[in-house]
């Protein structure tokens, strides 16, 4: 029954549910963008912030008069203006009195509003505010019917729906806000250029962005810092949108004894100081950064100062790339300009903000013009009358007298027709009539007439109607001539614009360069030698070279890898954390990475697998690795040598290596049971030396060799080996400028030469010889003893070229690690077993020798 009711009655309309919600959620869209999230074009207000100034301009808070307790101010607003919660009012009111947020702060405030460190403000029954200095070019002029009006909430009051502002504070301050849908983000300007950009686009229309960038470099924000790019400024001006990036300046100083710190003197807009502190500390516990000793805030009133202090030997410049790399101390702004124009969201350029600006102060300009023009005809008008009445005083008294009432006195003023003479010129002026002798009064004039005081009458009392006649009559001429002509409508603006810039203008606190922000990982790398080991099992670490010192021959050494009981570290080399290396697979394979990427671990950690760090295949093993130069433009003039176990050479330009992606490439192929024992630089000048774990070498000249194309080939036979041997070693010697017979005179002068072949056993023994005791044969002989493999020596673990200055690395398969200067070890000859250079312990065999190459640059 119920339903045929509701069908059959005709007042009802079906509505669908997605029509209904798609509606609604419009309108409430609309609410948001409009009422609430967006700022206006023409004051840069949003409603709340708008609302609290003229709540504080109402209640006569300016500048001149003492604080109010902000709780007083939020009450107001939220009692007659703003019907929400009243923390989200105080809130908007506290950021208008931030000077880390505006540009120019709007109100002034007395007590605690927070800090740049993230501290909330103290509760508004604390603080205290006032309307700022600069609010006064804000609200002037509300009075004189220069915007219109509407109701509040609830239709008892009347608010503004802008407020006259005489600047482009939208610029100025700039903007934040989340709508439905849309964002805006518009960043603050400096305040006097801003005003010389308007004044600018007031002289000359078709300005064009560029141009005005020429008075508006970039924002300008309140906490200073560098804006990167000018390009992407120039870009955000045109489109509206963008992204820039800032930076907070670091600064270098050098204390005393020459330890050198780092100093944050600004930081990025809306960036927490005290965040940016905890994320530093951060970074450094987790050796994210290295280098830093210290840090401590020693910000104060008169601005930022972030101490770091820098360990000895640091490169300031890469701790500095390394913060602007890892925390917000370089940070992203979004340029996304829209606003509300005509009640509607809008994407606005920068010329396009300047010009609704001067659209809007054009029309608050000539209403309020208006108004002062009819306030001063009025007054004038009034004037006219009184001084009618004065000239004609005895007449007036007369007729007044003689009335009944107030009335008949009106009626009657008003039918006379007076003489005048002396009131002549005055209305010349203000009526522009000329050569009348008759006057009759209005209205207004009469009941002014009716209520003078006596002390008009008097002869300085006309003296003073006449001058302020005179006064008003040059006003109503310019306000005329303001009305009637645009080039003295904007000569007035321009006047006002000026006087801000003198009154509020600063000097710009944001810097804005032109830099390369996208550089290399590697320059945020602190570059540092550091020493890299590798176990048979392929586990890798890298670590700070400082930590090994030197001991005396015969020590016991320190622990430098903890390895499990069937493993044991097989290569170790230094670098510096740029340094280029390639791993060389026992299959032939090459891999190419920086040393910085190489895991960093403890003195006893075992380091991580290869395989995490290299896509090596289940069955691969890296056999070598080659640190290169950083400037891979000089690889085409080194020249690099392969040496094989099986006793193979090759010679390639390293220019074949350059180019190798992440899957690796192939560097030599190789016999099923052979594998690369070494990879050296070398170039013609030099001799290559093959050194065998029996103890076996040969030396022959580099040149003879001839250069390989492409990395393809097994290479050429460089030493004939005896059965079970195999090439350990390979060497790069300089060649001797010393003639062999002066060498046979005097034998001593084999050791002033300061080169010398060092080899050792895995039992640890070894000993150098004159790498003049090795001649200089053709490859592929059988080669000469440089060390006997005596049962006390075991065989040969490895053999490198040395001088007097250098400091060796032992490695044993139990991860013992040992740095050993050269000239702690005895120089013998060739056919000898050596001495004692690292005591070992059980079963424990020397795996790897290396030469400490500590020069980093």
């Amino acid at each position: 029954m119920e339903k045929n009711t509701l069908e059959n009655n005709k007042s009802f309309k079906p509505i669908f549910v997605q029509d209904e919600m798609s509606s609604s959620y419009l309108s409430y869209a609309m609410s948001v963008i409009v009422s609430r999230a967006l700022p206006d074009v023409r004051d840069g207000l949003k409603p709340v912030h708008r609302r609290i100034i003229y709540a504080m301009y109402k209640g006569g808070y300016d500048w001149s008069k003492p604080f109010r307790k902000s709780a007083r101010i939020v009450g107001d607003v939220i009692g007659k203006y703003h019907p929400h919660g009243d923390q989200s009012v105080y809130d908007a009111l506290v950021r208008l009195v931030q000077d880390f947020s505006m540009s120019v702060p709007l109100i002034s405030g007395q007590g605690n509003f927070g800090s740049i460190d993230g501290d909330p403000p103290a509760a508004m029954r604390y603080t205290e505010t006032k309307l700022g200095r600069i609010s006064k070019f804000l609200t002037e002029d509300l009075e004189k019917n220069t915007v219109n009006f509407r109701s509040n909430y609830d239709e008892t009051e009347k608010e503004p729906e802008v407020l006259p502002s005489q600047y482009p504070n939208i610029l100025v301050n700039g903007a934040g806000g989340i709508a439905v849908g849309m964002a805006t983000s518009i960043p603050p300007h400096n305040l006097g250029e801003i005003v010389d950009a308007t004044i600018a686009f007031i002289n000359n229309k078709e300005i064009t962005i560029s141009q005005l960038m020429k008075h508006v470099p970039g924002p300008d924000f309140p906490t200073g810092g560098i804006i990167i790019g000018k390009d992407i400024i120039k870009q955000g001006y045109n489109k509206g949108r963008g992204s820039f990036k800032i930076r907070g300046e670091i600064e270098l100083e050098e204390k005393k004894g020459g330890r050198e710190t780092l100093v944050i003197k600004s930081i990025p807009y809306q960036v927490n100081k005290s965040l940016l502190i905890e994320k530093i500390a951060q970074l450094v516990r987790d050796k994210k950064i290295d280098g830093i000793r210290d840090l401590r805030d020693e910000s104060n009133r008169e601005g930022i100062r972030v101490v770091i202090e820098l360990r000895k030997s640091v490169e300031p410049e890469t701790v500095r790339r390394q913060l602007f790399k890892l925390t917000n101390i370089e940070s992203s702004f979004g340029f996304n300009t829209l606003a509300i124009v005509n009640s509607k969201p809008k994407i606005l350029n920068l010329k396009e903000f300047i010009s609704e600006f001067l659209k809007f102060r054009e029309e608050t300009v000539i209403k309020r013009i208006k108004f002062d023009l009819k306030k001063a005809e009025t007054r004038a008008h009034i004037l006219i009358g009184l001084a009618t009445a004065v000239e004609n005083i005895d007449e007036t008294i007369k007729i007044i007298k003689n009335s009944k009432d107030t009335n008949i006195a009106k009626k009657n003023l008003l039918s006379k027709k007076w003489k005048i003479k002396k009131s002549i010129k005055m209305i010349s002026l203000i009526e522009k009539k000329k050569n009348i002798s008759i006057y009759q009064l209005s209205v207004d004039q009469v009941e002014a007439i009716l209520e003078l005081r006596l002390q008009k009458l008097t002869a300085f009392g006309i003296n003073e109607i006449e001058s302020e006649i005179s006064s008003l009559a040059k006003s109503i001429i310019e306000f005329n001539k303001i009305i009637n002509s645009k080039k003295a409508l904007y000569n007035l603006i321009i006047d006002e614009l000026a006087n801000i810039k003198d009154k509020f203008a600063s000097p710009r606190k944001t810097k804005i360069i032109d830099a390369v922000l996208n550089y290399n990982i590697e320059e945020t790398i602190q570059k540092e030698s550091v020493v890299i080991n590798i176990t048979n099992q392929g586990y890798i670490k890298r670590g700070p070279l400082s930590s090994l010192k030197s001991q005396k021959r015969g020590g016991k050494g320190k622990s430098g890898i903890s390895t499990r009981e069937d493993d044991f570290v097989v290569q170790i080399f230094t670098a510096n954390t740029h340094t280029p290396v390639l791993f060389f697979s026992t299959q032939g394979l090459v891999y190419k990475i920086k040393a910085h990427k190489i895991p960093e671990g403890t003195a006893s950690s075992k380091g991580k697998s290869i395989f995490n760090i290299l896509p090596l295949k289940s069955h691969h093993s890296i056999s070598s690795i080659m640190p290169l130069p950083e400037d891979e433009s000089e690889w085409k003039k080194l020249m690099v040598i392969f040496a094989t176990s099986k006793g193979n050479v090759r010679k390639n330009t390293l220019e074949d290596f350059i180019n190798i992606n992440n899957s690796g490439k192939i560097a030599m192929k190789l016999d099923q049971d052979d594998k690369i024992i070494g990879v050296k630089i070398c170039n013609d000048d030099q001799d290559i030396l093959l050194s065998t774990q029996f103890g076996k070498c040969i030396r022959f000249k580099s040149k003879k060799l001839r250069l390989f194309k492409g990395r393809s080939s097994k290479g050429i036979k460089g030493l004939k080996l005896n059965d079970k041997d195999k090439v350990i070693s390979l060497s790069i010697l300089d060649n001797s400028q010393i003639d062999n017979k002066v060498i046979n005179k005097d034998k001593k002068i084999k050791h002033a030469v300061n080169r010398y072949i060092l080899s050792v056993s895995e039992n640890g023994y070894g000993k150098r010889s004159s790498y003049l005791d090795y001649r200089v044969t053709n490859r592929g002989g059988k080669g000469i003893i440089g060390i006997i493999n005596s049962p006390r020596n075991g065989n040969i673990a490895s053999t490198i070229v040395v001088n007097d200055t250098d400091e060796i690395l032992l490695s044993t398969d139990k991860g013992s690690i040992m740095r050993c200067a050269v000239k702690e070890i005895r120089i013998a000859g060739r056919n000898t077993q050596g001495v004692r250079i690292k005591k070992l312990s059980g079963t424990e065999k020397v795996v790897s020798v290396i030469k400490i190459e500590d020069n980093i640059k």
